[in-house]
Formats: structure tokens, C-alpha cells, sequence
């Protein structure tokens, strides 16, 4: 005889619904911990029960990540992203960095064809923010503001399946990233983006291609770096 489990109530389907739109919204960024059990049931106007088991239907769908003693923090964007993140959290980085060579050297030569003045705008203005990042010297900073450049890069493609399969690999870039980076930013490590956005601004679909793709590689593989730029 099959097992069955009990249906899931409307009630607590609805909470889902609350938590995922707060999630994907941006309202609790990836990295954030969302509120505690407490302050969701004070909130929502429900039980703890309900609280709960949404909470728990969202880290199985790999939204969140329960942490005993920590909290609950936001890990995916979409379940898709939570699926991605699961499936190549131990993946070889040698082969995260050749995807990500990939898609960003496509967004990059699609990007100095379609951007707009205030794409421009953006990614100067997000350059700036990667530099202070740095300047800072505080690690997690820099990755979130490295990500957040390379995404704006992506969506200055104006290809919007792109944008959303480099959005759903978001989790496990950034991943990749903080493991490269480390706990502490070596001046050796710092790769300059000013020429990638030169390279959007300028129209030059070639140049901002090779650019994001040697970024790419980061300083894990330094022989692989200088075979993609030609150096």
C-alpha cells in the first residue's frame, strides 16, 4: 500500500506564497536572514505550525538554509536557482569557470550592442561601488559588489533567458567567488573592470567579450587567465 502524506493547508500554501514573493522580490536577498519564527507568526497573523512547516517547504526547495543556532537565511531566488545551487555545490571550479566564461563573454558582446545610456549609468556607477568594495578591503562586500557588476553586465544584454539562467546560477557563482577571493582580498587577485566597460561603452563586441571572459577565471587558474586575453 502507498504511503500518503497529509495535503499541505491552503493557510500554509498561502505563507509560501508570502515568503517566496519576499524573497524573489529582493525584499531578503540572497545572504539575508529572514526573520525569525516569532516575528513571521506576529507578522503573517498566523500559527507557529504554519510559520513552520512554510519555512521548512522552502528550504527543501532550496530557497532557504535552516541554521541551528543561526537562523534562517535566504540561499535562492527561485526554486530553479535552489535546484542549481544543490546540484554543482561541489562541482570542479575549473568547469564553473569555463560556464561562466561562457555566458558572460556572450552577455558582454550583447551588451556593447544593445546597452543603453542608463545601462551605461548603471554599470559605472556599480564599477564604482566594486572599487570601494575593494578599497574596503572587506571580503563578502567585494563579492556581492563583483557579482552585482557582472549581473548588470548580463542584463545590459537585454536577453532576457540569459539574464534569468545567469540569475538562477547566481547562488553558485557567488559561491565560486568567495572560495577564490578567501577570507582576506590579496593585491595580486585584483583584476580591473574599467576596460570591460570601455569596451561595452565603446561598442566593441569582440573586446568586451575576450574582457569577461578572463575575468572569469579569476586568479584560481592563472595559465588558463592568459590563454583566454591572449597574454
Amino acid at each position: 500500500m502507498p504511503l500518503t502524506s497529509p495535503r499541505r493547508s491552503a493557510l500554509a500554501d498561502q505563507v509560501i506564497a508570502q515568503l517566496r514573493a519576499q524573497i524573489t522580490s529582493g525584499e531578503w536577498p540572497v545572504g539575508a536572514r529572514i526573520p525569525t519564527e516569532p516575528e513571521l507568526v506576529e507578522e503573517l497573523g498566523v500559527a507557529r505550525n504554519t510559520v513552520r512547516e512554510a519555512v521548512r517547504a522552502l528550504a527543501h526547495n532550496g530557497l532557504l538554509d535552516i541554521r541551528q543556532g543561526s537562523g534562517t537565511y535566504v540561499v535562492a531566488t527561485s526554486e530553479l536557482a535552489g535546484v542549481m545551487n544543490r546540484r554543482f555545490a561541489d562541482a570542479d571550479p575549473r568547469h564553473v569557470a569555463e560556464l561562466r566564461s561562457a555566458l558572460e563573454a556572450e552577455a558582454a558582446r550583447l551588451a556593447a550592442e544593445r546597452r543603453t545610456e542608463q545601462d551605461l549609468r548603471q554599470l559605472d556607477a556599480l564599477l564604482e561601488r566594486r572599487e570601494t568594495a575593494w578599497e574596503s578591503g572587506a571580503a563578502e562586500a567585494f563579492v556581492e559588489a563583483d557579482a552585482t557588476l557582472h549581473m548588470a553586465v548580463v542584463a545590459a544584454s537585454h536577453n532576457e533567458v540569459l539574464a534569468e539562467i545567469y540569475a538562477d546560477l547566481g547562488g553558485v557563482l557567488r559561491d565560486f567567488l568567495r572560495a577564490d577571493v578567501g577570507e582576506v582580498l590579496r593585491p595580486e587577485a585584483h583584476m580591473d573592470h574599467a576596460r570591460l566597460v570601455a569596451a561595452i561603452r565603446a561598442g566593441d563586441g569582440d573586446l568586451a567579450a575576450s574582457e569577461a571572459a578572463a575575468h572569469s577565471f579569476g586568479c584560481r587558474f592563472p595559465a588558463l587567465r592568459r590563454a583566454v586575453s591572449g597574454g
